[in-house]
């Protein structure tokens, strides 16, 4: 075996067939804890997949702030479906083994969209800053362009590092262990499994996760110390509450993902003293719940949404067997006081089935 380490620090690169996730063995009833991450991850597909479609489907909706909203909702699916689906094969079925390149393609899908919800709250941010702070110019600074532009740098930016990140860690031999203690095949933890020199990879690591969660964290506090300048600048009491109301939603997205998230980062990268199956524990409710919240209470909660989530029952109420299953779904977000007979439409007009997709 030493002579495979001196070996692989020369030139040969030692790549095992796979690694084998290890994790909750001081939680005897782990199966309970993987069913509810199945439930939550059934709960973000319905109602981001649901949201999605509303949005789609009614052209009055393609507006800056709903092109964010949509960015958001593809990201929540993406970030759940990369580690749900693999904990129940791991945890559920006790198939434990992942082969060396889905490994890898865990790795880069789960932290691309780590970094893009990141950047996906920033830009729920900025819309709110405009709207707020600059609402003359606001067809000058945030338009339909500019956000999908926005978006689009988000990402080419995110795959773009990650598949970086990824790559440098092909550099690594693995020559002794293969076990890896996390609830997925994470960066910090398969990267110090390596026999040779991890030096790179740990400073890459460590810098990318600072940057990329407090530079976008940092833009959101300062948005919204200048939204509070604004609106304690209002005469109006009602026009200062509508103001904050319009950002308490948006406010508790960001407390839920960037404190627990950044917390659990840091400890994993900076001290190794934190129990393996806490830290596991933590960071997997850390990651897995705000995709399921955000929909909950943000998305799904705006107004404009939930006229049309209405309007959509009130059109499939011909079938009572999709009305009855729309509405269990919907029920939560619909207030007692919200008319059931709602416009669907731009104009006012009553809904006609044509304006469906």
């Amino acid at each position: 075996m030493s002579s495979l380490r001196t070996v692989s620090n020369d030139s040969v690169i030692i790549r095992p067939p796979g690694f084998y996730i290890i994790a909750f063995e001081t939680f005897p009833y782990i199966s309970y804890y993987i069913i509810f991450l199945t439930f939550v991850y059934a709960v973000t597909l319905v109602f981001n997949t649901l949201l999605i479609y509303i949005i789609a489907c009614d052209h009055c909706l393609h507006t800056p702030k709903f092109l964010a909203v949509v960015n958001l909702a593809v990201i929540d699916i993406g970030l759940n479906t990369s580690t749900i689906p693999s904990m129940i094969k791991t945890f559920l079925f006790k198939d434990n083994f992942v082969p060396y390149n889905l490994c890898l393609l865990q790795m880069f899908v789960y932290y691309t969209f780590v970094i893009l919800e990141s950047y996906a709250l920033t830009i729920l941010a900025y819309d709110r800053l405009i709207a707020i702070c600059f609402p003359l110019s606001q067809n000058l600074l945030n338009t339909s362009q500019i956000m999908s532009c926005i978006i689009g740098l988000t990402w080419v930016y995110s795959v773009g590092l990650l598949a970086y990140c990824t790559a440098i860690i092909t550099r690594l031999s693995f020559c002794n262990s293969v076990r890896v203690f996390s609830y997925f095949c994470d960066y910090a933890p398969v990267f110090r499994l390596a026999c040779n020199d991890n030096t790179m990879q740990w400073a890459v690591g460590a810098h990318s996760s600072m940057f990329n969660l407090m530079a976008p964290f940092s833009f959101v506090i300062l948005s919204y110390v200048s939204i509070l300048v604004t609106v304690f600048r209002m005469k109006s009491v009602s026009s200062r509450i509508k103001a904050l109301a319009t950002c308490i939603e948006h406010l508790i997205l960001v407390a839920v993902f960037y404190f627990p998230l950044t917390i659990i980062f840091f400890l994993g990268l900076f001290v190794r003293a934190i129990d393996p199956d806490q830290r596991v524990l933590s960071l997997s409710l850390a990651s897995c719940l705000p995709p399921c919240i955000n929909p909950i209470v943000y998305s799904l909660k705006t107004k404009e949404i939930k006229i049309r989530a209405l309007a959509l029952s009130h059109l499939l109420s011909y079938s009572p067997f999709v009305s009855s299953a729309l509405l269990a779904c919907l029920g939560p977000l619909l207030t007692p006081g919200t008319p059931q007979i709602v416009p669907w439409t731009c104009s006012g007009l009553p809904p006609t089935p044509w304006t469906l997709c």
